[in-house]
């Protein structure tokens, strides 16, 4: 190439990129301020349990089983997966549009002309109807000068990115699910049996009244109240049992199967995981899915303006067509060789505000993404915040219910010896006592359930459940 020809190429090729960059913008994270998102001072500790498997979080075997049977079988999560396979046939159409395109057409034409229309003179007589054998490729390509190709190739691949992220959300947010659901069916069980041990324990009642009236110690209204104290303990059982089998029902749904029961341990065995650990705030840009699909979401979003933008730019498109044409196939190979070469560039001058409409809109979807993207922060310092608290709470109330509840096993046992042997006492004074101490008992289950559900909360808060799986 003669070097004249090639500086001008250079020059032409810089001069064309120079005002490309002029056009399309290069991506970079918006400022948004990650840095104070916790109530609680974290201090500068980056150690989180996000970075946790969940097998270690949750040590119950029973229970680890479930959450992979969730993570085979669940139909969210197998939705989220299509959705990304739906995602990368985009993103790759998206890169064959950087290509030119190719096609082939073979054709036979047969065409028939009216005589009368060629006012042919007097004598003459011409052939009016003609075959035409054709066989050609076509080709188009379009120069992407104002990176417009290129910007849509890139919001393509920030919407697969976006898609993955959300698939990893329905993960987080499926392992939570199981394990609260689980959590509530040890809690359920548990209040049963102790309702069922009440039961037994207002049983002998009823029938310690039904004596001591026999022997003149209390009246008949003792032995009534006693069986109402009773009936009322029974008439729990059902909503109880009910309750159970709906969770076991939603639980089954978790898991991708039909309605059935629930293989699980019990509340009793339960370890709480303590080493509560959330690192630094800024850490949920990387750990937490959700936080991760709003960026994604406003990436494709300022992408989607770059390509916006260069609609207002001339378009350079190159079209070519060539291949073979005859009247006759005998001679379709002989001298009937034709092409056509095309280059043009085509400027929007008047199209009714279209590309206005489009880049105000393009705008909007961008600020939009962009405060959604800030929500999706703040709303993950606040469930950060709650998580938390909420396992103090528990914790606190889990001392002091121990401390209620043998204060009232205490009263129980104070009041029944006093009915027996004083008068200084009756029955009203035992339902009081009874009924507050199975309160306090089924109290401290719902205490435990909110410290178990608590960490679950904040492992999920934090963005745990889809590392090292």
């Amino acid at each position: 190439m003669n070097s004249k020809y090639y500086k001008s190429y250079l020059i032409i090729s810089f001069t064309v990129l120079s005002l490309a960059s002029c056009v399309t913008k290069k991506y970079e994270r918006p400022a948004v301020n990650s840095g104070d998102l916790y109530r609680e001072n974290s201090g500068s500790d980056t150690t989180t349990i996000a970075d946790l498997p969940w097998k270690t979080l949750f040590a119950d075997t029973k229970l680890q089983a479930l959450i992979q049977q969730g993570l085979i079988e669940n139909l969210d999560l197998k939705q989220a997966i299509e959705r990304i396979k739906i995602a990368e046939a985009t993103l790759q159409q998206n890169r064959a549009a950087l290509l030119p395109s190719l096609s082939g057409d073979l054709s036979v034409t047969d065409a028939k002309q009216s005589r009368a229309a060629l006012n042919f003179p007097a004598g003459i007589n011409i052939n009016t109807e003609t075959q035409t054998y054709k066989a050609q490729l076509s080709t188009s390509w379009e120069a992407d000068i104002w990176g417009r190709i290129s910007s849509a190739k890139r919001s393509a691949y920030a919407s697969l990115l976006q898609t993955d992220a959300a698939k990893r959300a329905v993960q987080t947010q499926l392992i939570a699910n199981i394990a609260n659901n689980y959590y509530s069916l040890l809690t359920l069980d548990k209040q049963l049996a102790i309702t069922e041990q009440t039961i037994k324990i207002r049983q002998s009642d009823v029938e310690t009244m039904k004596s001591l009236k026999e022997g003149a110690v209390v009246n008949g209204a003792a032995v009534v109240q006693s069986e109402a104290n009773l009936y009322a303990a029974q008439v729990t059982i059902p909503d109880l049992r009910r309750t159970i089998r709906e969770t076991e029902n939603a639980l089954s749904i978790l898991l991708g199967k039909g309605p059935g029961s629930i293989d699980r341990s019990s509340l009793d065995q339960q370890i709480a995981y303590s080493n509560l650990q959330t690192g630094v705030s800024a850490q949920l840009l990387q750990n937490r899915p959700d936080v991760q699909v709003a960026e994604f979401a406003f990436r494709a979003a300022f992408e989607n303006k770059n390509v916006a933008k260069a609609s207002f730019y001339p378009a350079l498109t190159l079209t070519a067509n060539g291949g073979l044409s005859s009247l006759t196939l005998k001679n379709f190979f002989d001298n009937s060789i034709f092409y056509n070469l095309i280059g043009g560039l085509t400027q929007p001058i008047f199209n009714k505000g279209q590309n206005k409409a489009r880049l105000k809109t393009a705008e909007a979807q961008q600020q939009q993404a962009f405060y959604s993207f800030q929500q999706s922060l703040l709303v993950g310092g606040q469930e950060v915040s709650n998580a938390l608290f909420a396992y103090q709470t528990a914790a606190e109330k889990e001392t002091t219910r121990a401390k209620q509840i043998l204060s009232l096993t205490k009263a129980v046992d104070f009041t029944k010896e006093l009915l027996r042997y004083s008068s200084a006492t009756n029955y009203t004074d035992v339902l009081t006592s009874e009924q507050s101490l199975l309160n306090a008992q089924l109290s401290s289950t719902n205490d435990r359930l909110q410290k178990l559900q608590a960490i679950v909360n904040l492992y999920k808060a934090l963005g745990g459940g889809w590392k090292n799986n």
